[in-house]
């Protein structure tokens, strides 16, 4: 992704994202606070909508505040599935290091 072609909104929306841990998601409203601009949750979804690498950046995990899954450039029923793949695999990697620090 080049930056020079972003605008510095679009440079914090992308920032945010790529903050988002593994296996968790943050709404529209919250990417719009971290990058500045509280109102602009559509902006955010404009930003995302034209993400050059989705499987990179994880657009994936910005959902709408009502924790409905939102847009995605592969599909709701695709994003749905990545993010419950994200989770199970993140309670698998959590209880494997819950097991490694007991023994």
């Amino acid at each position: 992704m080049r930056s020079g072609n972003l605008s510095l909104f679009a440079k914090k929306v992308y920032l945010a994202v790529a903050k988002i841990p593994f296996g968790e998601v943050r709404s529209y409203k919250w990417v719009a606070r971290q990058a500045g601009r509280p109102g602009a949750c559509r902006a955010v979804g404009q930003i995302l909508k034209r993400n050059p690498c989705p499987l990179i950046m994880p657009c994936h995990r910005v959902v709408k505040s009502d924790s409905k899954p939102g847009g995605y450039i592969f599909g709701e029923k695709n994003k749905k599935e990545l993010l419950g793949l994200e989770r199970a695999l993140n309670l698998c990697l959590k209880a494997e290091k819950r097991d490694i620090i007991k023994n």
